[in-house]
């Protein structure tokens, strides 16, 4: 946004500080987890590069390993490629699906290359079979729910549990409770039936406190410093009416001086410029030019009166609890109306700050503890925010949960391979991160597995930075060998959609252009009225 006078200024990720105050201003080039705004996802490349301190310059000579959404629209490549090859001039690229690189990163030895990968992540959530080291594309599936979402449901309950702190409950203060107090219950229903024990209640509730401030409503002030206050008050407001006083009689006084000469006209004969100066004063008469010279000089004489009397009466008495105005002028002078008007703006100065009747300093306290009345409980919202990846119904979403789409995508194979899956189902992403998620996905296989088959749950070791670590040790194992890399050669041939598979990247559906019929045998001339006579002969 704008910021002063110098133009328009771009802030990236942490430099923006707390994004609550522009979070519908916040722009970014994804749509979901798929890059569609290119523009901004150049300003983001540029931010990188002068991060890592890579010159931009003309070129980047550096290869680039970049992380894509699992089957990629091939025009979000194309135009991703095309940036990065026409506008940074890399070398070469290579892509790579983010939870295939966590999955790469945590074999170990012995593991099989064949596996279940649950990724979930801010905007959505994976199940990827991985057969023989490569990723199964068909048979892949996506569920639209991740943590943002998880983080907007827990936003509403709290606001309508704490209506009161509406403002206080936003998003960034939901995603810390979703990472730091937030678990996955084994048994939903049978955990929400322990939460109405009050004992089980009262021993596991979290409380998180909301900033708040300490001055209390309604704080008792000494009654000398109440006085103090009303004598300042009542003097700026004496001296607002005094320079409103000289104001107007400098104006009437004015006024009064042209009505006077305008009579001098009359009295000395000169009829004519008497007559005009009538017609500009918009008077009809001598006798309304008298009229209005009487009301002007009573009106100048009240008000240097009352100039007088308020430079002697300077000492005002602010012993009584409403403190008197000062004398207005009368209702019939346009200017005293003005002078009721800036006593009338005032007057909620001197009632907020007035008491009936003084009371003791101690006999007004505080009915309740502002700490306490500023904590969120945090009870049953702890499991029913995360739960929507189980059960997206609770946020009215018509979608399959993790354990329907896992089952889903198991029996689209033989049993023999989903023996072979189940024996690694890997979870990875930032939204895997909750306490009990893997024992609620190993109760789930036990309920959707034959009796006595056996399986395996894996964790990441780090669900949120794996998929940088093994682009990492992809990138050092691949560095000088020509699978997974495009180059500048493949994208000026092949088109920015091309992609080299390799352990960790998508399958490359290339675009089948639909093949054009032939074109039917012309029609032989005919024999009359057409074409030129002398090819007819």
């Amino acid at each position: 946004g704008a910021r002063g006078g110098a133009g328009a200024e771009t802030q990236v990720g942490n430099d923006l500080g707390s994004p609550e105050p522009l979070r519908w201003l916040l722009r970014s080039p994804f749509d979901r987890n798929v890059p569609v705004q290119l523009e901004l996802q150049e300003l983001l490349l540029d931010h990188v590069f002068q991060r890592l301190g890579v010159s931009s310059q003309g070129c980047v000579d550096h290869p680039i390993v970049l992380t894509e959404a699992v089957c990629n629209p091939l025009y979000s490549r194309q135009m991703m490629s095309e940036l990065l090859f026409e506008c940074y001039q890399v070398p070469k690229v290579s892509y790579g699906v983010d939870s295939l690189y966590s999955f790469y990163h945590n074999r170990r030895q012995n593991w099989p290359c064949s596996g279940l990968v649950i990724s979930s992540g801010y905007q959505c959530t994976h199940i990827l079979p991985v057969l023989e080291g490569r990723l199964d594309a068909k048979n892949c599936k996506r569920i639209n729910l991740g943590g943002c979402q998880a983080a907007v449901y827990l936003q509403r309950l709290l606001q309508l549990k704490y209506p009161g702190h509406f403002a206080a409950i936003t998003l960034s203060r939901m995603e810390e409770i979703l990472h730091e107090h937030s678990y996955i219950a084994q048994d939903y229903i049978e955990e929400l039936q322990k939460w109405r024990c009050p004992e089980y209640y009262e021993n596991n509730v979290h409380k998180m406190q909301l900033p708040f401030s300490n001055k209390l409503l309604g704080s008792t002030v000494a009654s000398e410093e109440k006085q103090e206050k009303r004598q300042q008050q009542l003097r700026r407001l004496q001296e607002l009416n005094a320079r409103r006083r000289e104001e107007k009689l400098q104006l009437d006084q004015e006024r009064l001086d042209r009505l006077l000469y305008v009579q001098e006209l009359l009295e000395d004969g000169q009829m004519d410029q008497f007559h005009k100066a009538l017609v500009e004063l918009n008077m009809d008469s001598a006798e309304e030019l008298q009229s209005y010279i009487n009301k002007l000089s009573l009106s100048v004489e009240q008000t240097k009166q009352k100039i007088l009397q308020s430079e002697v009466n300077i000492e005002v008495d602010v012993v009584d609890s409403k403190p008197e105005t000062p004398d207005l002028d009368p209702l019939g002078s346009e200017q005293s109306l003005e002078d009721v008007e800036s006593i009338n703006e005032f007057e909620p100065l001197f009632a907020e700050e007035q008491p009936e009747v003084e009371k003791p300093v101690a006999a007004v306290q505080p009915v309740f503890n502002l700490a306490e009345y500023h904590q969120l409980f945090l009870g049953t919202e702890r499991i029913r925010a995360p739960e929507i990846v189980f059960q997206p119904s609770l946020i009215g979403e018509d979608q399959a949960g993790i354990a329907e789409t896992m089952q889903y995508v198991l029996e689209r194979y033989s049993k023999e391979q989903q023996a072979i899956l189940v024996q690694n189902v890997f979870l990875t992403g930032g939204n895997t991160m909750y306490p009990g998620l893997k024992a609620r996905v190993q109760k789930e296989l036990l309920e959707m597995r034959p009796f006595q088959s056996s399986f395996q749950v894996h964790l990441a070791s780090s669900p949120i930075l794996d998929a940088w670590y093994g682009a990492r040790d992809w990138a050092l194992e691949y560095m000088n060998r020509e699978e997974g890399w495009i180059s500048r050669k493949d994208y000026e041939e092949k088109g920015g959609e091309y992609l080299k598979e390799h352990c960790a990247s998508n399958v490359y559906v290339p675009i089948r252009l639909p093949k054009q019929a032939p074109r039917a045998a012309e029609a032989p001339s005919r024999a009359s009225g057409t074409g030129n006579p002398s090819e007819q002969a």
